[in-house]
């Protein structure tokens, strides 16, 4: 049997469909199951034993292609499914995984149906929407569409031995706290104020120094690098590795820190994944589709629309303002999240100790 998943969003999105992949390998121990994914997804998937084959499709190079060019490289990318899967399995509503499972041939196409157009009926084998339940469900609906049993609900990352030798080389304390403070949508990030604010109690409080991380993007490294400045002036340690480590390398740090407290990001589910007790800032996300997921259990702890919630060793920060979470980029447009500015900083840091006190027992 040859099973294909589909996941063709972001980091976060994929780490999580890592529990349907492990599912479909317990539930079919002899089947080929290979992933469709886009390119800066697939680093934490290299390597893990319940992939075949990935397929990568190069998202930011097709679109900037010529518009004859980029057709027939999505149509070459698209075609190569043709005639090779017993099923498929889309785990977003998007129209490129609907015409792969159109054109596969598969017998059975599992998939969230778009809600219009040409693909609306591409699936005999049709999923529930999301609802309020947490995005890793979801991602296990398409086995349980199919009658299977979902055995254990866990985040798998994999990293190369050479991702731990670069990063064991750069000398980094013992002990030390990870904070990832930015998302690659920067309405969702931490501002910089309460990042040094953090930074500076972890400091007085615990003695550690804190290690922060981002990707290689020129907003993320000025919004560290204005973080560094502000924890310089009061004479806090912090050690920036902003866009110096690739996602393995940052992966394998994480699993090594005594806890994480970031935005919500990749990186955060990259740490629940590894176990890392993880303490997130979220804005106008909503927990109960996105909160760390603690893969010591099997149900969601995020059962309310908003405010403070935990789930396991996991907490989830955030306001309990009516308006959240609105899911936009910004309030009014603007690209700044009111609902993270106004932060009360000492309530949040209250939280934070009441926190890590419970998780270091």
């Amino acid at each position: 049997m040859k099973i294909l998943v589909m996941k063709f969003l972001h980091i976060g999105d994929t780490l999580l469909t890592t529990p349907l992949l492990r599912n479909l390998r317990l539930n079919f121990p002899d089947a080929q199951i290979d992933m469709a994914l886009n390119a800066g997804t697939e680093a934490l998937l290299r390597y893990n034993p319940d992939i075949s084959n990935l397929y990568i499709y190069n998202r930011p190079r097709i679109k900037n292609l010529p518009l004859p060019i980029r057709l027939k490289e999505e149509w070459e990318f698209v075609s190569q499914f043709r005639k090779k899967y017993d099923i498929v399995i889309n785990t977003t509503p998007g129209e490129r995984g609907a015409i792969i499972a159109k054109i596969s041939g598969a017998d059975i196409r599992v998939g969230l149906p778009p809600k219009k157009g040409l693909f609306r009926r591409v699936y005999n084998f049709p999923l529930p929407r999301q609802s309020l339940r947490h995005t890793l469900e979801t991602n296990l609906d398409p086995l349980r569409t199919l009658g299977g049993e979902v055995y254990e609900k866990r985040v798998y990352l994999h990293w190369s031995r050479e991702a731990e030798e670069r990063v064991n080389q750069l000398d980094l304390p013992r002990r030390f706290v990870h904070l990832h403070p930015v998302s690659r949508w920067m309405f969702k990030s931490i501002p910089v104020e309460i990042g040094a604010k953090i930074v500076e109690f972890i400091g007085e409080k615990l003695g550690i120094p804190v290690v922060v991380t981002s990707a290689p993007e020129k907003r993320e490294l000025e919004h560290l690098q204005k973080l560094e400045e502000m924890v310089a002036q009061k004479g806090g340690e912090l050690i920036n590795l902003g866009g110096q480590l690739g996602l393995e390398e940052v992966a394998y740090l994480n699993s090594q820190a005594l806890f994480f407290v970031g935005a919500d990001t990749g990186v955060m589910h990259i740490s629940a994944g590894n176990d890392t007790p993880t303490f997130a800032i979220f804005g106008p996300s909503g927990a109960f589709h996105w909160g760390p997921w603690d893969n010591r259990l099997m149900e969601s702890g995020y059962t309310r629309h908003r405010g403070i919630q935990k789930m396991g060793r996991h907490l989830v920060y955030q306001l309990d303002w009516e308006c959240i979470p609105c899911g936009k980029d910004g309030c009014n447009g603007s690209k700044k999240s009111e609902c993270l500015l106004q932060i009360p900083i000492g309530d949040l840091l209250e939280q934070l100790e009441r926190w890590w006190e419970g998780v270091l027992k």
